[in-house]
């Protein structure tokens, strides 16, 4: 097998888990210094001890749940943008960054309550949420299953297999395995923050199992969600635009906002993007979470 094709094999797996990618020093050079929180620490949510960060201030916080194989680091670079004029809130989810494992497979609709917990930990009524990949999904099951919490949503999701590409879900049933990831960046990171370096392998393999288990969104679920949408996918994400573009329209996007009212959903799809490349493209997040977040809410338009 070549090089070219290996390595390509390798993308895939990460992309297919999520993993955070690691800027080189000269993207980082290229954005502002990211602020000081205000308050970290642990908070015991639903037997974990799950670590978090609270940087900047403002009236509605956004809460940032970041992708599988990841942690809260990913969004260090974005944290200048997302802090001008609100409070930003970060954690690391289940076995990933500063976050121990427990004993229990990794679900979305677990990771969802988790969140639930901890905004409620803080005393927060409500609450805007940015997803990235795993963190995505979360967030979805959040407004999901906790409305009352989730005033507006960011991310992207497949609600089901079918908008995956097939080769994704290929790689990540013949070679996403802790041998794999043996020895790369992402072990590397992973190794640097984590309260137990060696649980690595354990992390890959729940990731896998968390992927594979997933089960498909009914149509009148994703419809009913609350919260107005906003929607961000690559141009060569793990998402077939053609999926995104249903996903928007369940969520009431697809009108002739000339001639009616503009829709409570929008999609933003990054060119020349794939799925790891997406959370670096902090110029382009920076401007339209913000923008979204603080346009009226459609019962106040």
């Amino acid at each position: 097998m070549g090089t070219s094709v290996t390595r390509r094999l390798f993308l895939g797996m990460a992309v297919a888990g999520g993993a955070t990618l690691r800027l080189t020093q000269e993207e980082l050079a290229m954005t502002s210094d990211p602020p000081t929180p205000i308050q970290s620490g642990y908070a015991p949510i639903n037997g974990l001890q799950m670590y978090y960060e609270i940087h900047g201030s403002g009236e509605v916080p956004l809460l940032l749940l970041h992708g599988s194989l990841g942690s809260l680091e990913m969004f260090r670079p974005l944290l200048p943008a997302l802090t001008q004029n609100r409070q930003v809130i970060a954690v690391d989810q289940q076995a990933h960054g500063r976050t121990a494992d427990i004993d229990r497979p990794l679900r979305y609709e677990q990771l969802a309550d988790d969140a639930a917990a901890f905004l409620r930990y803080l005393d927060l009524d409500r609450a805007d949420v940015f997803g990235f990949s795993m963190g995505a999904a979360a967030a979805w099951q959040l407004a999901i299953r906790h409305p009352e919490l989730v005033r507006k949503l960011v991310g992207a999701i497949s609600y089901s297999n079918d908008g995956i590409y097939p080769e994704v879900l290929a790689g990540l049933e013949t070679t996403f395995s802790p041998e794999a990831f043996a020895g790369s960046p992402i072990e590397a990171d992973y190794r640097k923050i984590a309260p137990n370096p060696d649980d690595f392998p354990t992390l890959v393999l729940k990731v896998q199992d968390l992927t594979r288990t997933a089960t498909a969104l009914p149509v009148e679920t994703i419809r009913a969600i609350a919260a107005p949408t906003m929607i961000i996918i690559g141009d060569a994400d793990i998402i077939t635009p053609e999926h995104a573009v249903e996903l928007f329209r369940l969520r009431g996007g697809g009108v002739p906002g000339d001639f009616v009212p503009m829709p409570p959903a929008q999609l933003a799809v990054f060119p020349g993007t794939s799925h790891m490349m997406l959370i670096a493209r902090t110029e382009w997040l920076g401007s339209m979470i913000p923008a979204f977040l603080d346009a009226p809410m459609p019962e106040e338009a």
